[in-house]
């Protein structure tokens, strides 16, 4: 049996680090400090930004990348890196919702992007851990046995070389598997920094630090910073995860943002070739990579979607819980939080911002398979700047609306956003609350609700919680120690900063007046 008291002792002595980012140099970029002209804008300097100005690039254009912070610092730098056209139980629900034509383009377009990251390993000779693996999906429940049979049927008819297994090599009884062969693994970011170097230079640039806070969608694309710097381009590609510009796109209302939680473990005995996802809940994602001289386990799962709960720190408890019940855990190494947009369909939208924009694109949710879909976002984007068209284009297409297919869903999440900005307007804050070192909790000062955090110092630190983006009630996250939006995945550190998600003005402190709404939706 386990002993919780040092399970906990375990988890929270790990570095609180993705060990993607803790594993390689930092990128040192300029900050855009003046006005320039490029053929292509690009918002957003994660795997799909880099890659996409890579193409761009390479096909003669002048491309420049705008991030916010450091590039593959976001979503990119917080994944499992799964390298795999297999997302889930993901191709017969396609087939349902879309038919067989798009399923097949789904399909081969996930599975191109494994090659083409194969090939380019090869062609530029990069140092990312890359490696061919099998990708399984399995389950210990009687009801998913069906499922997956049927999972097996679809991929197959789609030309995906796949499997029905009854055993796996995981050191626990499984009911049922699909295996897909001919997956692969990397380091992301010692991928995306090596392909990153190409970019500067000839016109085209590469910078960090520059939060795009407008743009307007003209004859001509004007992409604006905060510093009040330009850039402007004939086109503009936005790739900031959530969209930061919505277009009249309605993506907010189309999106919803999820968190899950990884541990990176060592453990005594050799870990299975392979990677590993569950079909049921609670979701629990496995795979290896290299580490020192030997290699360490990255457990992940625990999803939830992100502000629906406060005690975020049971997560990675389970997940401790989990590894030491499943494996001979020798030490808990890392451990981070990630988060990604889900869209009411479940196929990411990646083309024309809008059915009316032919200068705007966007690529957003991926739904946590983000290394092949960003990559294939990447080819998609670039076929569609350089020749007008892509064969992959309509699955992905963000003008694609089937209320038989995503109505429901899409009446759900909504409902979700209304009840979120309803009773957090409606619900009293507690007056004269003690707040304990290392705790937060929403107070009321002057009538108005703020969320007040107690550093392990003593200091307070408040903010108004009420999110810059569309007003939603934020929520308090004790393991990463940020205030998050319910709605629409906006996160912000103890001071109002923003973290991440579609917001970019900081949350306002007592006495500064009111919140502003974002002008993210023009």
């Amino acid at each position: 049996m386990y002993d919780s008291k040092q399970l906990s002792l375990d988890v929270f002595s790990s570095i609180h680090e993705p060990y993607w980012i803790a594993s390689i140099d930092k990128t040192d970029y300029p900050v855009l400090k003046e006005d320039i002209t490029v053929d292509v804008a690009i918002v957003g300097g994660g795997i799909t930004g880099i890659t996409t100005a890579f193409l761009l690039k390479s096909k003669g254009l002048k491309v420049a990348v705008i991030e916010a912070g450091r590039i593959a610092h976001g979503t990119t730098g917080h994944t499992t890196a799964k390298l795999t056209s297999q997302h889930g139980l993901k191709y017969s629900k396609i087939i349902s919702k879309f038919g067989e034509e798009k399923a097949r383009q789904y399909a081969e377009a996930n599975e191109s992007a494994i090659h083409f990251v194969a090939n380019l390993v090869k062609k530029k000779n990069i140092d990312c851990d890359f490696c061919w693996t099998p990708s399984y999906v399995y389950t210990q429940s009687e009801d998913y046995i069906e499922k997956i049979q049927n999972e097996v049927e679809a991929a197959e008819k789609l030309g995906i070389k796949a499997s029905y297994e009854d055993k796996i090599e995981l050191p626990f009884d499984i009911r049922a598997a699909i295996k897909f062969e001919n997956q692969a693994q990397f380091h992301p970011l010692k991928y995306i920094t090596s392909i990153a170097k190409e970019i500067p230079g000839d016109g085209s640039h590469i910078f960090e630090f520059s939060k795009v806070v407008d743009v307007d969608d003209g004859d001509k694309c004007v992409v604006v910073t905060n510093n009040g710097s330009k850039v402007t381009a004939s086109k503009a590609i936005i790739a900031s995860h959530f969209p930061c510009y919505d277009g009249l796109g309605m993506y907010f209302a189309r999106m919803y943002a999820e968190k899950s939680y990884v541990l990176g473990i060592k453990i005594k005995d050799k870990f299975p070739q392979g990677t590993y996802i569950t079909a049921e809940e609670p979701g629990r994602s496995l795979r290896s990579q290299s580490y020192e001289d030997g290699e360490m386990i990255l457990v992940g799962g625990e999803h939830h979607k992100t502000g629906s709960e406060d005690h975020t720190s049971v997560h990675y408890e389970n997940l401790g819980k989990f590894a030491k019940e499943t494996f001979n855990l020798e030490k808990i190494l890392y451990r981070w939080s990630t988060q990604d947009c889900t869209t009411v369909d479940d196929v990411p939208y990646v083309g024309y911002l809008t059915s009316k924009t032919n200068n705007v694109f966007v690529a957003t949710g991926y739904a946590k398979w983000g290394m092949t879909n960003s990559t294939a976002a990447a080819n998609i984007l670039t076929d569609l700047i350089t020749k007008g068209d892509s064969p992959w284009a309509p699955v992905y297409s963000p003008s694609r609306f089937d209320i038989l297919a995503s109505g429901a869903k899409l009446v759900s999440e909504n409902l979700d956003v209304a009840q979120t900005l309803f009773m957090g307007k409606i619900t009293p804050a507690p007056r004269d609350v003690e707040i304990k070192n290392g705790e937060a909790k929403v107070v009321e000062i002057e009538g108005d609700k703020y969320g007040a955090y107690r550093d392990e110092n003593g200091e307070l630190h408040i903010v108004d919680i009420t999110c810059t983006h569309l007003g939603c009630e934020l929520v308090w996250n004790d393991a990463e120690k940020t205030w998050d939006c319910p709605c629409h995945g906006s996160r912000f550190t103890i001071d109002g900063d923003n973290v991440e998600g579609p917001a970019f003005n900081h949350l306002k402190h007592p006495g500064e007046g009111p919140n502003k709404k974002d002008p993210d939706i023009f």
